[in-house]
């Protein structure tokens, strides 16, 4: 599951992220409005998680585009805004939920779990990289047709690389999305989940899509 959190205080976007992705979703951060609209429009979400007070762009205007697209996407607004008229405003413009700040983790996670529940099921939600294809819904990745058996973390590692294909992901970004913690180089993970996913990926096949760019991270492409 993929979730979207467009918060400007990066203290409380971490701590969301960070819980988020020890419970196995993939979190993006946007900082700004013009960024969270920008992202809401081009990618595929699973739910938005909108604050109203952001630079360049208002919660209330995001979403105002967000639906005029027709885009069904469950959205929560998460703000310190906590006047029954905000609620409403939230509610009518095409929230799915209101959450105030400050909030417990566990209500949040229990909220998020119910807008998704509840959202439209997608048919399909399939990843191609060259004879390689990811199967979000029905989690499952075949290569050249052939199933590979793939843990949890190793799928979801998977599926952060395919998502964001040519993108070079550094260690660290790796570790907050598939982790939700970050390590020192010394002690990072990172290096032996690769190594291992290389394994069921790229060495039973004649061609290799998962890259080391040196000093900088890892990228998933056909070369």
């Amino acid at each position: 599951m993929r979730i979207l959190v467009v918060e400007d205080n990066k203290m409380t976007s971490s701590y969301i992220q960070k819980g988020l992705a020890e419970k196995g979703f993939i979190v993006d951060i946007a900082e700004d409005g013009e960024d969270g609209l920008h992202l809401a429009m081009s990618e595929p979400y699973d739910l938005i998680i909108l604050d109203v007070m952001l630079p360049q762009k208002s919660g209330w205007s995001i979403i105002k585009d967000f639906r005029k697209q027709n885009n069904e996407t469950p959205v929560m607004f998460l703000t310190a805004r906590d006047a029954v008229p905000d609620r409403i405003k939230g509610l009518d413009l095409g929230a799915d939920d209101y959450l105030v700040k400050p909030f417990a983790f566990s209500e949040l996670l229990a909220r998020i779990r119910t807008l998704i529940r509840r959202a439209p099921v997608r048919h399909s939600d399939v990843y191609r990289v060259a004879d390689l294809e990811l199967d979000i819904t029905r989690h499952k990745a075949t290569r050249s047709g052939k199933s590979l058996d793939l843990t949890a973390k190793e799928f979801l590692l998977l599926e952060l690389l395919v998502r964001r294909k040519g993108e070079v992901l550094s260690k660290n970004f790796i570790m907050g999305q598939v982790w939700g913690i970050l390590f020192d180089s010394d002690s990072n993970p990172v290096e032996v989940a690769i190594r291992r996913l290389r394994k069921k990926v790229d060495e039973p096949f004649a061609v290799s899509l998962i890259h080391t760019v040196r000093g900088v991270g890892y990228v998933l492409e056909q070369r």
